[in-house]
C-alpha cells in the first residue's frame, strides 16, 4: 500500500476529503518523527512500537577487492507489532 491508497481509504473510511486526510496523515507521521526523535521510542497500543536502535561499528569487507573496511556505527528504527495486530495478521 502507497501513501496515496492510504490517503483514499482514510477519507473513505471517515468521510472526509482526500486533502484533509492526506493533511491527517502528514501530521501522524510529522508526529511519528519528532517523538522518535525526542524519546527514541513511540508506543501505539494495539499496532506495535517504533523504537530508534543503535547497530555497533565493525569491520567489513569490501566485496571486490577484499579488503577489510570499518562500518561506523548508525541508528536504524525497529518496529515490533503488537498481539492485536500480529493475531490479526495471522488469520
Amino acid at each position: 500500500m502507497k501513501k496515496e491508497d492510504l490517503v483514499r481509504l482514510v477519507s473513505e473510511k471517515t468521510g472526509i476529503s482526500r486533502r484533509k486526510a492526506l493533511g491527517i496523515i502528514n501530521s501522524f507521521i510529522e508526529a511519528l518523527r519528532e517523538g522518535l526523535e525526542k524519546d527514541g521510542k513511540v508506543v501505539l497500543v494495539g499496532f506495535g512500537t517504533f523504537e530508534v536502535r543503535t547497530r555497533k561499528a565493525r569491520q567489513g569487507m569490501n566485496p571486490r577487492t577484499g579488503q577489510p573496511i570499518h562500518i561506523p556505527s548508525r541508528k536504524y528504527i525497529k518496529f515490533k507489532p503488537g498481539k492485536a495486530l500480529k493475531d490479526r495478521l495471522k488469520k
